[in-house]
């Protein structure tokens, strides 16, 4: 998760809750149960596995060349231990062995000193395959950064295995984003490359999904108002324009009873100056050019001490709390892309 500006309170956002507010279009209840099938799915082991995978990958690389960014680096000394290319090949590598899906390719833009390469795979909907679900997460770290943001990659990837075993009516396009961390590079510059971009009809994007913590205290209320005082919930987040994939995200928690879960809404695209902790990942420039995306967090730097420094170690994570991140994940991602029975 990038953090370039300070920490306002959110001034403009609506905290809808610990429950689901009433979806402005009920759920099928006919798809409950392939859904719980598929959140079934989900493994742990799998996905701590990526997680440690990708840690070493990071260990492994030479940091990005700081002294692209100018004077930055003396304010933010995390921007010297960014590291990007080896779990962009990583991710790649993941995806290409999963013969289900249509295609795997990399996309490169280069521009202002700064080449991206986003990792982009496709499955085809059965239905309606012109319709498209992007489900994203950033691989460029700071340090090592087992939660951010190894967990958001690490669920795309488990994803990507699960969902490709049913059929659905949408096309489900598994992205990872290059540079988040210098200011959504690789998200930007591939929203700018849709066009009209009418064919992506939702977002779903990722980034910290494995740090909690009961304790009273340890989480930031700044992140919605009257949020929990504790760091053991999901945040799911979203702008007016998601405003009804966030109320269906918390309908199927209800149903399933996961997790302490809840749903943070942005006024407008989200671009009140108010909402600025909101857009901080790679939803941010689907929102502003007026697209449909959830954003779903363990809220990141609102609770993990080990955000954006050398702490963020696999010892914090939460394994049990993580999956059923994903599960719930799993489930609703299967729900907007129309599952077939």
């Amino acid at each position: 998760m990038n953090r370039s500006f300070p920490r306002p309170m959110l001034l403009a956002a609506a905290l809808l809750g610990a429950s689901a507010c009433a979806p402005v279009t009920p759920l099928d209840e006919s798809k409950l149960p392939v859904l719980e099938e598929i959140a079934s799915q989900i493994d742990q082991d799998r996905l701590m596995g990526t997680v440690t995978d990708l840690v070493a990958e990071h260990k492994s690389e030479a940091p990005f060349d700081c002294e692209l960014l100018g004077p930055n680096t003396s304010v933010y000394p995390e921007l010297c231990n960014l590291t990007h290319q080896k779990a962009g090949d990583y991710m790649q590598r993941r995806l290409e062995q999963l013969d289900r899906l249509d295609t795997v390719r990399r996309e490169v833009v280069a521009k202002d000193l700064l080449t991206v390469s986003n990792v982009i795979a496709e499955y085809k909907g059965v239905k309606y395959p012109e319709e498209v679900i992007i489900i994203s997460a950033h691989f460029d770290v700071y340090y090592a950064a087992a939660d951010d943001n190894s967990t958001g990659v690490a669920a795309v990837l488990e994803l990507a295995n699960v969902l490709s075993h049913y059929k659905f009516d949408r096309t489900l396009r598994f992205v990872g984003f290059d540079l988040e961390e210098l200011g959504y590079v690789g998200s930007h510059r591939y929203v700018e490359s849709l066009g009209s971009g009418k064919e992506v009809v939702l977002t779903v994007n990722f980034d910290s999904l494995g740090y909690y913590n009961d304790t009273p205290g340890s989480q930031n209320t700044s992140l919605g108002l009257p949020a929990p005082s504790e760091a053991n919930f999901l945040a799911v987040i979203g702008n007016d324009n998601s405003l009804e994939r966030v109320n269906e995200f918390m309908a199927l928690n209800e149903s399933f009873d996961t997790m302490r879960t809840f749903g943070v809404v942005a006024s407008g695209l989200g671009n009140n100056p108010g909402n600025a902790p909101l857009l901080r990942s790679d939803h941010g420039p689907f929102w502003l050019r007026g697209h449909e995306a959830v954003f779903i967090s363990d809220t990141a730097y609102f609770r993990n001490p080990g955000y954006h420094n050398e702490k963020d170690t696999m010892d914090l994570l939460n394994p049990p709390m993580f999956r059923k991140a994903v599960q719930l994940s799993a489930a609703a991602i299967a729900y907007w892309a129309g599952v077939q029975p």
